[in-house]
């Protein structure tokens, strides 16, 4: 195929192309399911750190000028109960998970890290604080990521190999992923249904897409989900067709969850229920993003050719 030119800006617009990447998961699945649990909670803006109260969670207003203590219970209530639901269904169905973790988060509730090392998670860094890194300036944004990785590395026993920001990530972020070194990839994306190679300062550098489609940030105010069965019924219909897609071209579905939000037990239980749903097939890889970018590193490198038709 002819080279593929580049949208101002350097924005790929064509990607894999018409028929897709031509690529393989391991055992032939047809999908590789990657659970993502955000654990941000205690590191999200707060009156009394930042002047300012974190965006509402369940409520439908405006942010107030005063603490806001009802949102701050809300957070609060993903970190004490609403993390170990999650933790009970995902250990009992024996499925691995990237965290999506801010480090500020799990320093201050321990034994999130302690569960994270028993089951050998995969942490992707959600930055020191939930905070959006487009607005720090280069330097500030650098200290911040070396804070976040050190503080991973002490609360959860090994440095995280992947990075995702709180959106946007800056204009910066992936020139300082590549700059400390130690990172296998980003998820700043939302562009595949596969990862991709982008070129960053003469450095191959692997971008494993997210997505906000299949994530329980439907649940806040305002947003498309009404209830636990709007979230079961798209996830199913994502799944089949994926699964269907997959015969020939395999493909990758993310599914972000949140404590506070997937937490609640109506939500829990829909969640169950899909994760039984999707097990009930076969060919599917349930998989950590670390996984699919140590798979993709050593069966498609970028020195060899590109895997499309």
């Amino acid at each position: 195929m002819s080279p593929n030119p580049s949208a101002p800006g350097g924005r790929d617009l064509i990607g894999y192309g018409r028929d897709g990447a031509a690529i393989e998961w391991p055992g032939r699945a047809r999908v590789a399911v990657c659970l993502v649990v955000n654990y941000e909670e205690g590191s999200e803006f707060s009156y009394p750190v930042d002047g300012r109260n974190e965006i509402p969670q369940e409520f439908d207003y405006p942010p107030l000028p005063v603490r806001d203590l009802g949102n701050e219970t809300i957070f609060e209530y993903g970190s004490r109960a609403g993390i170990w639901r999650l933790q009970r269904i995902l250990d009992g169905l024996d499925l691995p998970i990237t965290v999506q973790g801010c480090a500020q988060a799990l320093e201050l509730n321990p034994e999130v890290g302690a569960w994270i090392r028993e089951r050998g998670h995969d942490v992707c860094c959600h930055g020191y604080r939930w905070e959006n890194v487009s607005t720090l300036d280069r330097d500030t944004e650098r200290e911040r990521l070396h804070m976040a990785i050190e503080s991973i590395e002490a609360t959860c026993g090994e440095r995280p190999r992947g990075w995702y920001s709180r959106q946007p990530a800056s204009v910066n972020t992936r020139e300082l992923l590549v700059e400390e070194g130690g990172f296998l990839y980003d998820s700043d994306s939302f562009a595949d249904d596969v990862p991709y190679y982008v070129q960053v300062q003469d450095t191959d550098h692997l971008v494993i897409p997210y997505s906000f489609t299949l994530n329980d940030g439907l649940f806040l105010p305002g947003q498309s989900w009404s209830g636990p069965e709007s979230f079961l019924d798209y996830g199913r219909r994502a799944f089949d067709l994926l699964w269907e897609e997959g015969e020939t071209r395999p493909r990758m579905l993310s599914i972000g969850l949140h404590a506070r939000l997937m937490g609640q037990p109506a939500r829990a239980h829909a969640l169950r229920e899909l994760l039984q749903y999707m097990l009930g097939h076969d060919d599917v890889w349930f998989t950590r993003r670390l996984d699919i970018a140590r798979w993709w590193w050593d069966k498609y490198p970028p020195d060899t050719a590109s895997p499309r038709p």
